[in-house]
Protein backbone atom coordinates (compact mmCIF):
# COMPACT_ATOMS: atom_id res chain seq x y z
CA UNK A 1 0.00 0.00 0.00
CA UNK A 2 1.49 3.48 -1.10
CA UNK A 3 1.88 5.58 1.98
CA UNK A 4 -0.68 8.81 2.72
CA UNK A 5 0.88 11.68 0.53
CA UNK A 6 2.42 14.74 2.35
CA UNK A 7 -0.53 17.71 3.17
CA UNK A 8 1.30 21.20 2.83
CA UNK A 9 0.00 24.63 1.72
CA UNK A 10 -0.07 24.87 -1.95
CA UNK A 11 1.40 27.89 -3.89
CA UNK A 12 0.41 29.86 -6.66
CA UNK A 13 2.56 27.91 -9.71
CA UNK A 14 0.47 24.89 -8.70
CA UNK A 15 -2.21 27.07 -10.17
CA UNK A 16 -2.59 24.99 -13.86
CA UNK A 17 -2.11 21.91 -12.04
CA UNK A 18 -5.15 22.20 -9.60
CA UNK A 19 -6.98 23.06 -12.23
CA UNK A 20 -6.14 20.02 -14.08
CA UNK A 21 -6.61 18.02 -11.19
CA UNK A 22 -10.30 19.35 -10.84
CA UNK A 23 -11.19 18.73 -14.56
CA UNK A 24 -9.80 15.37 -13.98
CA UNK A 25 -12.34 14.48 -11.17
CA UNK A 26 -15.50 16.18 -12.99
CA UNK A 27 -14.88 12.75 -15.53
CA UNK A 28 -16.39 10.79 -12.56
CA UNK A 29 -19.63 12.57 -13.49
CA UNK A 30 -20.12 11.02 -17.06
CA UNK A 31 -23.68 9.95 -17.35
CA UNK A 32 -24.67 11.95 -14.16
CA UNK A 33 -27.42 14.52 -14.60
CA UNK A 34 -25.32 17.23 -13.11
CA UNK A 35 -22.52 16.24 -15.51
CA UNK A 36 -23.70 18.84 -18.33
CA UNK A 37 -23.18 21.54 -15.49
CA UNK A 38 -19.71 20.37 -14.68
CA UNK A 39 -18.46 19.70 -18.36
CA UNK A 40 -19.34 23.47 -18.79
CA UNK A 41 -18.34 24.96 -15.30
CA UNK A 42 -14.17 25.63 -14.65
CA UNK A 43 -12.57 26.77 -11.83
CA UNK A 44 -11.56 30.65 -11.88
CA UNK A 45 -7.89 30.46 -11.61
CA UNK A 46 -7.60 34.24 -10.53
CA UNK A 47 -9.94 33.34 -8.10
CA UNK A 48 -7.64 30.26 -6.67
CA UNK A 49 -4.58 31.92 -7.03
CA UNK A 50 -5.97 34.60 -4.58
CA UNK A 51 -7.21 31.90 -2.48
CA UNK A 52 -3.89 30.23 -2.68
CA UNK A 53 -2.03 33.51 -1.94
CA UNK A 54 -4.48 34.01 1.19
CA UNK A 55 -2.80 30.28 2.59
CA UNK A 56 -6.59 29.19 1.87
CA UNK A 57 -5.55 25.71 -0.69
CA UNK A 58 -3.95 22.92 0.65
CA UNK A 59 -2.25 20.44 -1.66
CA UNK A 60 -1.33 16.58 -0.92
CA UNK A 61 1.86 15.87 -2.49
CA UNK A 62 3.40 12.93 -3.88
CA UNK A 63 6.53 12.09 -5.41
CA UNK A 64 6.77 15.97 -5.98
CA UNK A 65 3.39 16.51 -7.64
CA UNK A 66 -0.09 17.70 -6.53
CA UNK A 67 -2.71 14.44 -6.59
CA UNK A 68 -5.40 16.59 -4.76
CA UNK A 69 -6.17 19.79 -2.99
CA UNK A 70 -8.83 21.60 -1.15
CA UNK A 71 -9.80 25.12 -1.29
CA UNK A 72 -11.22 27.16 1.54
CA UNK A 73 -13.31 30.08 0.61
CA UNK A 74 -14.61 33.19 2.89
CA UNK A 75 -15.64 35.50 0.43
CA UNK A 76 -19.23 37.08 0.27
CA UNK A 77 -19.93 35.57 3.43
CA UNK A 78 -22.79 36.87 5.65
CA UNK A 79 -21.70 34.92 8.50
CA UNK A 80 -17.83 35.52 9.57
CA UNK A 81 -18.02 32.51 11.93
CA UNK A 82 -17.95 30.11 8.92
CA UNK A 83 -15.91 29.17 6.66
CA UNK A 84 -17.04 27.48 3.04
CA UNK A 85 -15.19 24.45 0.95
CA UNK A 86 -14.58 25.86 -2.72
CA UNK A 87 -13.37 22.41 -4.03
CA UNK A 88 -12.16 19.24 -2.87
CA UNK A 89 -10.57 17.12 -5.44
CA UNK A 90 -8.34 14.16 -5.93
CA UNK A 91 -6.96 12.71 -9.11
CA UNK A 92 -9.13 9.65 -9.81
CA UNK A 93 -6.21 7.23 -10.36
CA UNK A 94 -5.32 7.50 -6.54
CA UNK A 95 -8.94 7.53 -5.21
CA UNK A 96 -9.57 5.11 -2.48
CA UNK A 97 -7.07 5.88 -0.77
CA UNK A 98 -7.81 8.15 2.25
CA UNK A 99 -6.60 11.27 0.30
CA UNK A 100 -9.63 13.31 0.26
CA UNK A 101 -10.24 12.58 3.94
CA UNK A 102 -6.94 13.54 4.98
CA UNK A 103 -7.67 16.80 3.11
CA UNK A 104 -10.71 17.46 4.39
CA UNK A 105 -9.93 17.00 8.20
CA UNK A 106 -5.99 19.37 7.40
CA UNK A 107 -8.70 21.60 6.83
CA UNK A 108 -11.18 21.56 9.10
CA UNK A 109 -8.06 21.47 11.83
CA UNK A 110 -7.05 24.67 10.53
CA UNK A 111 -10.47 25.91 10.33
CA UNK A 112 -10.95 25.22 14.28
CA UNK A 113 -7.61 26.81 15.02
CA UNK A 114 -8.40 29.99 13.52
CA UNK A 115 -11.51 30.59 15.39
CA UNK A 116 -14.61 29.36 12.57
CA UNK A 117 -17.13 27.76 14.33
CA UNK A 118 -18.80 26.28 11.23
CA UNK A 119 -17.34 24.44 7.92
CA UNK A 120 -19.74 24.01 5.07
CA UNK A 121 -19.97 23.48 1.58
CA UNK A 122 -22.82 22.47 -1.31
CA UNK A 123 -22.55 19.30 -2.94
CA UNK A 124 -24.32 16.63 -4.77
CA UNK A 125 -26.68 13.69 -2.38
CA UNK A 126 -26.66 10.80 -4.67
CA UNK A 127 -22.79 10.71 -5.11
CA UNK A 128 -21.03 8.06 -3.11
CA UNK A 129 -18.02 10.73 -3.29
CA UNK A 130 -19.90 13.75 -2.46
CA UNK A 131 -23.10 14.01 0.34
CA UNK A 132 -22.35 10.68 2.03
CA UNK A 133 -18.55 10.74 1.78
CA UNK A 134 -19.30 13.96 3.64
CA UNK A 135 -21.63 12.44 6.24
CA UNK A 136 -18.95 10.33 7.43
CA UNK A 137 -16.42 13.20 8.19
CA UNK A 138 -19.54 14.45 10.74
CA UNK A 139 -21.21 16.49 8.15
CA UNK A 140 -24.87 17.10 8.24
CA UNK A 141 -27.98 18.54 5.72
CA UNK A 142 -29.25 22.08 6.51
CA UNK A 143 -31.28 24.23 5.27
CA UNK A 144 -30.09 25.12 2.32
CA UNK A 145 -32.66 28.65 2.07
CA UNK A 146 -31.12 29.45 5.24
CA UNK A 147 -29.54 33.37 5.07
CA UNK A 148 -26.07 31.60 4.97
CA UNK A 149 -26.40 29.85 1.74
CA UNK A 150 -28.28 32.76 -0.31
CA UNK A 151 -25.29 33.54 -2.22
CA UNK A 152 -24.04 29.80 -2.82
CA UNK A 153 -27.60 28.76 -3.92
CA UNK A 154 -27.82 32.06 -6.14
CA UNK A 155 -24.35 31.14 -7.57
CA UNK A 156 -25.89 27.83 -8.18
CA UNK A 157 -28.53 28.59 -10.02
CA UNK A 158 -27.31 30.90 -12.21
CA UNK A 159 -24.42 28.62 -13.51
CA UNK A 160 -27.81 26.47 -14.44
CA UNK A 161 -26.92 23.68 -11.87
CA UNK A 162 -29.86 21.50 -10.76
CA UNK A 163 -31.78 22.77 -7.54
CA UNK A 164 -33.37 19.63 -6.85
CA UNK A 165 -29.81 17.90 -6.82
CA UNK A 166 -27.66 20.41 -4.64
CA UNK A 167 -27.95 19.72 -0.98
CA UNK A 168 -25.92 22.14 1.65
CA UNK A 169 -23.92 20.18 4.44
CA UNK A 170 -22.56 21.66 7.64
CA UNK A 171 -20.44 20.62 10.09
CA UNK A 172 -20.01 21.96 13.70
CA UNK A 173 -16.32 23.08 14.98
CA UNK A 174 -15.41 23.15 19.08
CA UNK A 175 -13.84 25.80 20.23
CA UNK A 176 -9.94 25.73 20.56
CA UNK A 177 -8.89 24.11 24.04
CA UNK A 178 -6.48 25.85 26.40
CA UNK A 179 -3.40 24.34 25.58
CA UNK A 180 -4.54 23.90 21.80
CA UNK A 181 -2.93 25.34 18.85
CA UNK A 182 -4.59 28.70 17.76
CA UNK A 183 -3.82 30.00 14.26
CA UNK A 184 -3.59 34.46 13.58
CA UNK A 185 -2.62 36.66 10.53
CA UNK A 186 0.21 38.62 10.39
CA UNK A 187 -0.38 40.29 7.47
CA UNK A 188 2.19 42.34 5.52
CA UNK A 189 1.67 46.33 4.70
CA UNK A 190 3.31 48.98 1.79
CA UNK A 191 4.11 52.46 2.14
CA UNK A 192 2.07 53.97 -0.50
CA UNK A 193 4.78 57.03 0.02
CA UNK A 194 6.80 58.06 2.77
CA UNK A 195 8.67 61.22 3.96
CA UNK A 196 11.19 62.34 6.11
CA UNK A 197 10.47 66.00 7.68
CA UNK A 198 13.13 66.06 10.47
CA UNK A 199 15.02 64.73 12.82
CA UNK A 200 14.58 63.97 16.49
CA UNK A 201 17.19 65.24 19.24
CA UNK A 202 16.85 61.16 20.39
CA UNK A 203 17.88 60.45 17.37
CA UNK A 204 14.35 59.14 15.74
CA UNK A 205 13.37 60.68 12.39
CA UNK A 206 10.14 62.58 11.82
CA UNK A 207 8.78 60.86 8.87
CA UNK A 208 4.98 60.89 7.00
CA UNK A 209 3.87 58.05 5.92
CA UNK A 210 0.34 56.13 4.55
CA UNK A 211 0.53 52.21 5.38
CA UNK A 212 -1.92 49.96 3.15
CA UNK A 213 -2.49 46.76 4.92
CA UNK A 214 -2.88 43.77 2.63
CA UNK A 215 -4.50 40.32 2.45
CA UNK A 216 -1.35 39.00 2.73
CA UNK A 217 1.26 37.67 4.90
CA UNK A 218 2.86 35.87 7.77
CA UNK A 219 0.70 32.78 9.91
CA UNK A 220 1.11 32.30 13.52
CA UNK A 221 0.43 29.31 15.39
CA UNK A 222 0.30 29.74 18.95
CA UNK A 223 -0.49 27.87 22.10
CA UNK A 224 -0.35 28.65 26.03
CA UNK A 225 1.87 26.88 28.06
CA UNK A 226 0.92 26.18 32.05
CA UNK A 227 4.65 26.25 32.90
CA UNK A 228 5.42 29.77 32.14
CA UNK A 229 8.04 29.05 29.26
CA UNK A 230 7.96 30.98 26.25
CA UNK A 231 9.07 28.81 23.26
CA UNK A 232 9.70 29.98 19.33
CA UNK A 233 9.55 26.36 17.39
CA UNK A 234 9.55 27.96 14.17
CA UNK A 235 10.71 31.44 12.59
CA UNK A 236 12.71 33.52 10.71
CA UNK A 237 15.75 31.26 9.50
CA UNK A 238 18.84 33.44 11.12
CA UNK A 239 17.39 35.27 13.84
CA UNK A 240 18.79 34.92 17.41
CA UNK A 241 15.98 33.82 20.16
CA UNK A 242 16.47 37.53 21.83
CA UNK A 243 16.40 39.10 19.04
CA UNK A 244 13.54 37.89 17.61
CA UNK A 245 10.69 40.44 17.79
CA UNK A 246 7.29 37.95 18.10
CA UNK A 247 9.39 36.61 21.70
CA UNK A 248 10.11 39.92 22.64
CA UNK A 249 6.72 40.76 22.54
CA UNK A 250 5.45 37.73 24.41
CA UNK A 251 8.18 38.31 27.29
CA UNK A 252 7.19 42.57 27.41
CA UNK A 253 3.58 41.39 27.51
CA UNK A 254 3.91 38.99 29.60
CA UNK A 255 6.00 41.30 32.51
CA UNK A 256 3.89 44.24 31.68
CA UNK A 257 0.75 42.33 32.69
CA UNK A 258 2.61 39.75 35.47
CA UNK A 259 0.91 36.67 33.81
CA UNK A 260 2.56 33.69 34.73
CA UNK A 261 1.67 31.53 31.79
CA UNK A 262 3.96 30.48 29.06
CA UNK A 263 3.45 30.13 24.80
CA UNK A 264 5.08 28.43 22.63
CA UNK A 265 5.41 30.06 18.86
CA UNK A 266 5.29 28.63 15.34
CA UNK A 267 5.59 31.21 12.68
CA UNK A 268 5.12 30.26 9.15
CA UNK A 269 7.14 32.87 7.44
CA UNK A 270 6.15 34.46 4.09
CA UNK A 271 7.03 37.83 3.93
CA UNK A 272 10.62 38.70 3.00
CA UNK A 273 12.70 39.91 6.13
CA UNK A 274 14.71 43.00 5.25
CA UNK A 275 11.54 43.45 2.38
CA UNK A 276 9.88 47.03 3.91
CA UNK A 277 6.87 44.73 4.35
CA UNK A 278 6.38 45.07 8.11
CA UNK A 279 7.08 41.25 8.45
CA UNK A 280 8.67 41.23 11.76
CA UNK A 281 6.38 44.25 13.14
CA UNK A 282 3.59 41.90 12.14
CA UNK A 283 4.51 38.96 13.88
CA UNK A 284 4.87 41.02 16.77
CA UNK A 285 1.73 42.41 17.00
CA UNK A 286 0.16 39.34 16.00
CA UNK A 287 1.72 38.01 19.22
CA UNK A 288 0.51 40.67 21.19
CA UNK A 289 -2.95 40.56 20.03
CA UNK A 290 -3.08 36.68 20.18
CA UNK A 291 -1.34 36.32 23.80
CA UNK A 292 -3.52 39.01 25.03
CA UNK A 293 -6.82 37.13 24.40
CA UNK A 294 -5.15 33.86 24.98
CA UNK A 295 -3.66 34.53 28.35
CA UNK A 296 -7.03 36.98 29.17
CA UNK A 297 -5.38 39.94 29.40
CA UNK A 298 -7.46 41.97 28.99
CA UNK A 299 -5.60 44.74 27.78
CA UNK A 300 -7.36 47.41 25.31
CA UNK A 301 -6.30 48.31 21.53
CA UNK A 302 -4.45 51.29 23.20
CA UNK A 303 -2.71 49.49 25.25
CA UNK A 304 -1.46 47.50 23.26
CA UNK A 305 -0.29 49.02 20.59
CA UNK A 306 1.72 51.62 23.15
CA UNK A 307 3.16 48.29 24.45
CA UNK A 308 3.85 47.67 20.36
CA UNK A 309 5.46 51.35 19.89
CA UNK A 310 8.10 49.92 22.40
CA UNK A 311 8.86 47.12 20.16
CA UNK A 312 9.19 49.32 16.50
CA UNK A 313 7.50 52.40 15.18
CA UNK A 314 5.56 50.24 13.05
CA UNK A 315 4.58 48.08 15.43
CA UNK A 316 1.21 50.02 16.18
CA UNK A 317 -0.34 49.99 12.98
CA UNK A 318 -0.82 46.09 12.69
CA UNK A 319 -1.72 46.49 16.11
CA UNK A 320 -4.82 48.62 15.20
CA UNK A 321 -5.28 46.62 11.77
CA UNK A 322 -6.50 49.02 9.73
CA UNK A 323 -4.97 50.95 6.57
CA UNK A 324 -3.63 54.93 8.29
CA UNK A 325 -1.99 58.03 7.42
CA UNK A 326 1.05 58.11 10.20
CA UNK A 327 3.08 60.87 11.09
CA UNK A 328 5.79 61.13 13.75
CA UNK A 329 7.37 58.30 14.31
CA UNK A 330 5.47 56.09 12.44
CA UNK A 331 2.97 55.60 15.92
CA UNK A 332 0.83 58.37 15.19
CA UNK A 333 -1.99 57.16 12.70
CA UNK A 334 -5.23 58.76 11.57
CA UNK A 335 -7.49 55.81 9.95
CA UNK A 336 -7.60 56.12 6.29
CA UNK A 337 -10.45 54.77 4.10
CA UNK A 338 -8.40 53.43 0.28
CA UNK A 339 -10.05 52.79 -3.11
CA UNK A 340 -10.29 48.81 -3.54
CA UNK A 341 -6.46 48.52 -5.08
CA UNK A 342 -4.67 45.00 -6.15
CA UNK A 343 -1.17 45.14 -5.94
CA UNK A 344 1.98 42.96 -7.66
CA UNK A 345 4.61 42.63 -4.78
CA UNK A 346 7.89 41.99 -5.66
CA UNK A 347 10.89 40.49 -3.90
CA UNK A 348 14.30 40.56 -5.73
CA UNK A 349 16.00 38.73 -3.02
CA UNK A 350 17.72 41.62 -1.50
CA UNK A 351 18.03 42.46 2.31
CA UNK A 352 18.32 45.83 2.82
CA UNK A 353 19.37 46.90 6.38
CA UNK A 354 16.80 49.74 7.40
CA UNK A 355 19.42 51.25 10.24
CA UNK A 356 22.40 52.22 7.77
CA UNK A 357 19.85 53.35 5.31
CA UNK A 358 19.05 55.95 8.08
CA UNK A 359 22.16 56.31 8.62
CA UNK A 360 22.91 57.35 4.95
CA UNK A 361 24.54 61.38 4.20
CA UNK A 362 22.51 61.24 0.90
CA UNK A 363 19.44 61.05 2.70
CA UNK A 364 16.49 63.40 2.67
CA UNK A 365 15.53 64.36 5.62
CA UNK A 366 14.03 67.84 5.40
CA UNK A 367 11.36 66.96 2.79
CA UNK A 368 8.31 69.40 2.89
CA UNK A 369 5.69 68.19 5.29
CA UNK A 370 2.64 66.84 3.17
CA UNK A 371 -1.17 67.20 4.02
CA UNK A 372 -3.13 64.43 3.99
CA UNK A 373 -5.72 65.89 1.31
CA UNK A 374 -2.09 66.20 -0.89
CA UNK A 375 -2.48 62.17 -1.03
CA UNK A 376 -6.35 61.73 -1.50
CA UNK A 377 -6.02 64.11 -4.40
CA UNK A 378 -3.30 61.74 -6.23
CA UNK A 379 -0.39 64.07 -5.81
CA UNK A 380 2.28 61.85 -3.09
CA UNK A 381 4.03 58.77 -4.49
CA UNK A 382 7.42 59.64 -3.58
CA UNK A 383 9.68 57.89 -1.01
CA UNK A 384 12.73 59.14 0.35
CA UNK A 385 14.25 55.83 0.41
CA UNK A 386 14.36 55.21 -3.32
CA UNK A 387 17.36 57.26 -4.39
CA UNK A 388 19.60 56.08 -1.80
CA UNK A 389 18.14 52.08 -2.56
CA UNK A 390 18.78 52.59 -6.04
CA UNK A 391 22.39 53.42 -5.55
CA UNK A 392 23.38 51.03 -3.10
CA UNK A 393 21.08 48.12 -4.07
CA UNK A 394 21.41 47.42 -7.71
CA UNK A 395 19.07 44.24 -7.62
CA UNK A 396 16.48 46.56 -5.84
CA UNK A 397 17.06 49.41 -9.03
CA UNK A 398 16.67 46.49 -11.27
CA UNK A 399 13.29 45.36 -9.56
CA UNK A 400 11.79 48.67 -10.12
CA UNK A 401 13.11 49.18 -13.51
CA UNK A 402 11.31 46.19 -14.72
CA UNK A 403 8.17 47.01 -12.84
CA UNK A 404 7.97 50.29 -13.99
CA UNK A 405 7.57 48.93 -17.62
CA UNK A 406 4.30 48.22 -16.69
CA UNK A 407 3.35 51.44 -14.46
CA UNK A 408 4.41 53.44 -11.63
CA UNK A 409 6.54 50.87 -9.34
CA UNK A 410 7.11 52.17 -5.86
CA UNK A 411 9.64 50.90 -3.01
CA UNK A 412 8.22 49.79 -0.04
CA UNK A 413 9.39 51.05 3.39
CA UNK A 414 13.15 51.09 2.89
CA UNK A 415 12.99 48.13 0.69
CA UNK A 416 13.79 46.10 -0.66
CA UNK A 417 10.70 45.01 -2.18
CA UNK A 418 8.91 46.83 -4.66
CA UNK A 419 5.28 47.21 -5.69
CA UNK A 420 2.53 48.19 -8.40
CA UNK A 421 -0.95 48.96 -8.07
CA UNK A 422 -3.45 47.99 -10.22
CA UNK A 423 -7.55 48.52 -10.28
CA UNK A 424 -7.79 45.17 -10.86
CA UNK A 425 -6.78 41.72 -10.15
CA UNK A 426 -6.67 40.24 -13.56
CA UNK A 427 -4.08 42.89 -14.37
CA UNK A 428 -1.87 42.68 -11.08
CA UNK A 429 -1.88 38.71 -12.19
CA UNK A 430 -1.57 39.41 -15.65
CA UNK A 431 2.19 41.33 -14.76
CA UNK A 432 2.80 38.94 -12.16
CA UNK A 433 2.77 36.23 -14.23
CA UNK A 434 5.59 37.43 -16.33
CA UNK A 435 7.91 38.25 -13.09
CA UNK A 436 11.65 37.29 -14.55
CA UNK A 437 13.37 33.69 -12.69
CA UNK A 438 15.49 36.57 -10.45
CA UNK A 439 12.46 37.94 -8.72
CA UNK A 440 9.40 36.65 -7.04
CA UNK A 441 6.49 38.10 -7.32
CA UNK A 442 2.61 38.05 -5.33
CA UNK A 443 -0.31 39.70 -6.10
CA UNK A 444 -2.18 41.07 -3.29
CA UNK A 445 -5.27 42.93 -2.17
CA UNK A 446 -5.10 45.71 -0.06
CA UNK A 447 -7.53 45.71 3.05
CA UNK A 448 -9.45 48.54 4.88
CA UNK A 449 -9.72 45.72 8.48
CA UNK A 450 -7.06 43.90 9.06
CA UNK A 451 -7.15 40.13 8.71
CA UNK A 452 -5.59 40.01 12.17
CA UNK A 453 -8.84 42.15 13.86
CA UNK A 454 -11.37 39.63 12.05
CA UNK A 455 -9.65 36.55 13.60
CA UNK A 456 -9.72 38.37 16.83
CA UNK A 457 -13.06 38.71 16.51
CA UNK A 458 -13.79 35.19 15.30
CA UNK A 459 -11.73 33.83 18.57
CA UNK A 460 -13.21 35.74 20.68
CA UNK A 461 -16.80 34.73 19.83
CA UNK A 462 -15.38 30.78 19.83
CA UNK A 463 -14.51 31.15 23.21
CA UNK A 464 -12.18 28.64 24.37
CA UNK A 465 -8.51 28.43 24.33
Amino acid sequence: MNAMPSIERAVPAQVDALCAIERAAVQLFRGHPAWPFYQAAALPPDRLEAAITRGLVWVAMEAGAPVGFIWLDDEGRTDADGIGIAELDVLPRHGRRGIGGALLEHACAWARAAGYRRIDLGTVADVPWNAPFYAAHGFAVVDKHAPDYARALARDRANGFPDALRVFMARALEPPARGDWTVWPAPAKLNLFLRITGRRVDGYHELQTVFRLLDWGDELRVRVREDGQLRRLAGAAGVAEEDDLALRAARLLRDHTGVTFGAEIAIDKRIPMGGGLGGGSSDAASVLVALDHLWGCGLDEAALAELGRRLGADVPVFVRGRSAWAEGIGERLTPLALPRRWYVVLDPHEHVATAGLFQAPELTRNATPAKMPDFVSGGLADNAFTPVVRRRHPKVAAALDWLGAFGAARLSGSGGCVFLETTSRARARQVARQCPADFAAVVAEGVEVSPLLAALARHRRAGGA
